[in-house]
C-alpha cells in the first residue's frame, strides 16, 4: 500500500431523473483503488465515478514507486468507464446537480481538502476518520459546513456494522452485563514494524486504531469528556512503548491498549485495541460474574463468503471494504434527495469522540508509564 493519496468524484442518477453528484475521495491509493473500482462496477447503484483528483500520482510522484501503477490503471480507467482525472478539486466545473465530496486523506490534509470540497459547492460531504488533527481544527470545519449549509457525514463504519448491532441487542438481555469492543491490526510485533506504524499514524492509536470505537462510546453509551466519571487501563494487557521511525525520529503510543470508562450515568464500557492482534473486529457481553455469554466477530460467517470471493477479484483491498457497499448508497441517497443517512455518524459525533481521544491519552499514558 502507497502513502500516498487521491481523490475521486462521481455523478449518480435516481428514479425519477439524473442526479450529478461528485464525490471526491483521497485514500491510501491500493486501498482507495478498490474502493473505486467497486463504485466504477456498479456495487453503489446510486453512483458512477465521473471524475479521479490525484495531485501525487499524475503530478511529483509520477516516476516514483506506485506511480507507473496508478497511470495504467488510471488509463485502463479512462478507456474502460470514461473518467476524467485532474489534479485539483478547484479545477472542477460548477454543478448542475447536488454535488458529494467523499474526504479520506492523511488527517493533517483533510481541513484544506474539506474546505476546497465546500468551495467547490458540494452539497454533502463524506470526511473519513478522525476528520482532522485536532478538535480546534474539526470545530472549525463543522463551523465552516454549517455556515455553508452543507451537510457532513462521517466514515465511523462500525457505527453501522452488524457486529456492533448485535451486540448491543444481546447486552440489552442480559441485566448488568458488559461490553467489550475489540480492534485488531495485523502489523508485525517487531520494533521494525511498530516503529513504522507508530511514525505513519502519529496522531496516536486512540485518534488512529481505536478512533472508531470511541466513536461507538460516543454514540451508543453517553460518553463525553464532561460525562466521564473514571478510567482504568488494563495493566496486564495494555502495553506502551516509544520506538524510532524509519525517520529516525522517536514515536511513543500505545501497541495495544486496554481500558475501561464509567460515566457519571452509570454506564460502563471497555475498549481493546492491538496493533498486532490479527484482522479481526469483534465485541463480547459478560455477565455479572465476568463470565462471556456472546461473541460476535466482524465479519460474521454470512459475510465471509461474500467477502473472500470479492477478496479474490480485488487481492490488494483489504477485507472491511467489502462490507461498507450500503453506507456509499445512504451518503449518495442523503445528498440527492436528502433521505436520512441513518446510522452514519455527523461531524457533530466525530467532534466529541476527537474530544474523548484527546482526553483519554495522556491519562491512559499516565497509567501505563
Amino acid at each position: 500500500m502507497f502513502a500516498t493519496a487521491f481523490s475521486h468524484l462521481s455523478k449518480s442518477a435516481f428514479a425519477g431523473g439524473p442526479t450529478n453528484r461528485v464525490l471526491t475521495r483521497a485514500l491510501a491509493a491500493k486501498a482507495g483503488q478498490a474502493e473505486v473500482v467497486l463504485m466504477l462496477e456498479g456495487r453503489c447503484p446510486s453512483a458512477s465515478l465521473d471524475y479521479i483528483i490525484e495531485p501525487w500520482f499524475l503530478g511529483p510522484g509520477a516516476t516514483g514507486p506506485g506511480g507507473s501503477e496508478f497511470q495504467q490503471w488510471a488509463e485502463d480507467s479512462k478507456s474502460k468507464y470514461g473518467t476524467v482525472f485532474g489534479t485539483s478539486v478547484g479545477d472542477l466545473p460548477d454543478p448542475k446537480q447536488p454535488r458529494c465530496a467523499l474526504i479520506s486523506g492523511r488527517t493533517a490534509d483533510n481541513p484544506r481538502l474539506f474546505k476546497e470540497c465546500i468551495d467547490a459547492k458540494c452539497s454533502t460531504i463524506f470526511l473519513e476518520k478522525p476528520g482532522a488533527p485536532t478538535v480546534a481544527e474539526l470545530q472549525l470545519m463543522k463551523d465552516q459546513a454549517e455556515k455553508a449549509g452543507v451537510g457532513v457525514l462521517m466514515g465511523y463504519n462500525k457505527n453501522v456494522c452488524k457486529y456492533v448491532r448485535k451486540t448491543r441487542e444481546f447486552a440489552e438481555t442480559i441485566p448488568g452485563s458488559h461490553v467489550t469492543f475489540v480492534s485488531n491490526n495485523a502489523y508485525e510485533n517487531t520494533p521494525e514494524s511498530l516503529g513504522e506504524c507508530f511514525e505513519r499514524n502519529a496522531e496516536g492509536m486512540l485518534k488512529n486504531m481505536a478512533i472508531h470505537e470511541l466513536a461507538l462510546l460516543v454514540s451508543f453509551y453517553d460518553v463525553t469528556v464532561e460525562n466521564i466519571e473514571s478510567v482504568t487501563a488494563d495493566k496486564g494487557f495494555s502495553s506502551m512503548q516509544t520506538l524510532p521511525g524509519p525517520s529516525g525520529k522517536e514515536f511513543t503510543d500505545f501497541d495495544k491498549i486496554k481500558f475501561t470508562i464509567k460515566t457519571k450515568t452509570g454506564k460502563q464500557v471497555s475498549v481493546a485495541a492491538d496493533r498486532c492482534g490479527g484482522t479481526d473486529s469483534y465485541a463480547t457481553v459478560t455477565d455479572t460474574d465476568g463470565k462471556e455469554v456472546f461473541r460476535y466477530w466482524m465479519p460474521d460467517e454470512e459475510d465471509k463468503a461474500t467477502v473472500q470471493k470479492l477478496q479474490a477479484k480485488y487481492p490488494t483491498a483489504m477485507p472491511y471494504f467489502f462490507t461498507q457497499d450500503p453506507d456509499y448508497e445512504r451518503v449518495a441517497k442523503f445528498t440527492a434527495t436528502g433521505e436520512e443517512a441513518e446510522g452514519l455518524a455527523t461531524i457533530g459525533i466525530a467532534v466529541e469522540t476527537l474530544r474523548v481521544a484527546e482526553y483519554l491519552t495522556p491519562l491512559l499514558m499516565d497509567q501505563l508509564k
